[in-house]
């Protein structure tokens, strides 16, 4: 199936599996490692796309015989897992069986003037993740992540993202100060202030900025934005999720732009 090494392990004392289990369940243990942990085949599968290169390739003992070739066949080393070793280390309720650990990308420069996303203390990682995909999928290409804002490459954000995560750039840890060297329009929305989005004659490429769960955009961000803008909510709810309000900004944009 492959040339690459393959190492069965049956000890929860392993150095390997010690740092597998951190990478699995501590959020940003990642930072302090340089690598990512990625669970599950669609994770894999798209990592795998985009020309990723797993430094080692994981298996459950169970899984190992019918696992399929591509899986393993690019690995730069394989470990096999006891079965019950491999559920204890996942982050899963119904653990996947496989994963990868990849090498954690350098951080990117920022791009000026790329169709940005940026994420000013948004704490939720399904949030995150959710919003990640959106930006995939209508062609903002780059996430600037403000200092507070959940890690992105934590494995809930990573399985919220569903493999958006390999065709971004995306900058962690950033102070509001970077800002000003986006050479694109910053926009803010609210649920109740500015002027309704569906109104609007949206600019291509922009920069829109997604505020904290509870608190919205901080005011160093709010001060740095061009324009502001409300989605109408004719249903009467008092706001709508960051995730969701992300969506129906960066499809606004996406299609304007068309």
């Amino acid at each position: 199936m492959t040339s690459a090494p393959i190492t069965h392990i049956q000890s929860r004392d392993n150095a390997f599996v010690k740092d597998l289990r951190r990478l699995a369940q501590d959020s940003t243990a990642y930072r302090k490692q340089g690598r990512v942990w990625l669970e599950g085949d669609h994770l894999c599968r798209a990592a795998l796309a985009r020309g990723l290169v797993p430094a080692v390739a994981v298996f459950s003992e169970s899984f190992w015989p019918q696992a399929p070739a591509q899986y393993a066949k690019t690995a730069i080393k394989i470990i096999v897992l006891a079965d019950a070793l491999f559920a204890d280390i996942s982050g899963l309720e119904s653990p996947a069986q496989m994963g990868y650990v990849v090498e954690l990308p350098a951080p990117p420069a920022l791009l000026p003037d790329a169709a940005t996303v940026v994420l000013d203390r948004v704490q939720d990682a399904g949030n995150v993740g959710s919003i990640l995909r959106s930006a995939a999928a209508f062609g903002f290409g780059q996430v600037l992540a403000l200092k507070g804002t959940a890690a992105l490459w934590a494995p809930k954000v990573l399985r919220a993202g569903m493999g958006a995560h390999f065709g971004l750039r995306l900058i962690e840890s950033a102070e509001p100060a970077l800002l000003d060297a986006l050479q694109v329009p910053l926009i803010v929305t609210s649920s109740h202030q500015g002027d309704l989005i569906q109104q609007q004659r949206l600019p291509w490429p922009c920069a829109w900025a997604m505020g904290h769960e509870g608190q919205g955009v901080g005011q160093a961000v709010a001060a740095r934005a061009q324009r502001a803008v409300r989605i109408g909510q004719p249903g009467g709810e008092e706001s709508l999720n960051v995730a969701a309000a992300a969506a129906i900004c960066l499809h606004a944009s996406a299609i304007s732009a068309v």
